[in-house]
């Protein structure tokens, strides 16, 4: 007799694939380390170089916010009959600053990924020191580290979470413009300038505390 589906079978399923997903996702990055690994790269090698990507990254959306403010400052002295294309200026700028605000995130994702592992399998091998002074040694070094690490992350953190309510206050201004083309608009958002300029500012100091710790943690890395 065939065996009918009942809701709990699929319910069953759906369970599985919340069950199975994470382990096939940990088996490929554990088989990614393994590849890496057979060439000599090790998961230290790695982070540091995740957190140079990630520090490049953020210069970047760093400049890209520069432009974008540069975009918006554009605005509030254009002729009226130079709106429209003022406007597409600054939704492209806009759209890059977006752009590339979304991969530094990311790279700061895979930075904190990749020393998940690292801290994870230094602490595993830890117990199979045989020489009770080179373990205590080593996780000395382990625990020097991870405060370095905590240092560094809370600041690349800092520094992604303040791109937030700058692009939405760029994202407020382009849909401003888009829905009031005229010199309504010009006058309107010519008194808002300064507080942009504030919130920019006040980002890139964050993107440059964050990279210099990023640089600092990448020199301690390598020395």
């Amino acid at each position: 007799m065939t065996a009918r589906n009942t809701p709990f079978t699929h319910l069953a399923k759906f369970i599985g694939v919340f069950v199975v997903a994470p382990m096939i996702l940990a088996s490929c990055a554990s088989a990614a380390y393994n590849i890496q690994e057979r060439f000599g790269i090790e998961k230290r090698d790695i982070l540091v170089s995740r957190v140079e990507s990630a520090a490049e990254s953020q210069t970047e959306a760093k400049e890209e916010f520069v432009d974008a403010l540069t975009a918006f400052r554009a605005v509030v002295t254009v002729d009226a009959g130079e709106l429209e294309d003022t406007y597409d200026e600054m939704s492209r700028a806009y759209d890059r600053a977006e752009s590339q605000a979304d991969q530094a995130r990311n790279r700061v994702d895979s930075v904190k990924s990749v020393a998940r592992d690292l801290f994870a399998e230094w602490e595993e091998e830890l117990a199979e020191y045989s020489d009770a002074a080179l373990r205590r040694n080593s996780e000395r070094q382990l625990r020097d580290t991870q405060q370095r690490y905590e240092v560094m992350v809370r600041k690349m953190d800092a520094a992604t979470a303040s791109m937030d309510p700058v692009l939405t206050v760029f994202n407020d201004r382009v849909l401003y413009l888009k829905h009031n083309l005229n010199a309504r608009a010009i006058a309107a958002l010519g008194t808002e300038t300064s507080e942009l300029e504030t919130d920019v500012a006040r980002l890139i100091a964050d993107m440059e505390q964050s990279i210099a710790a990023a640089d600092a943690f990448i020199n301690e890395m390598k020395g």
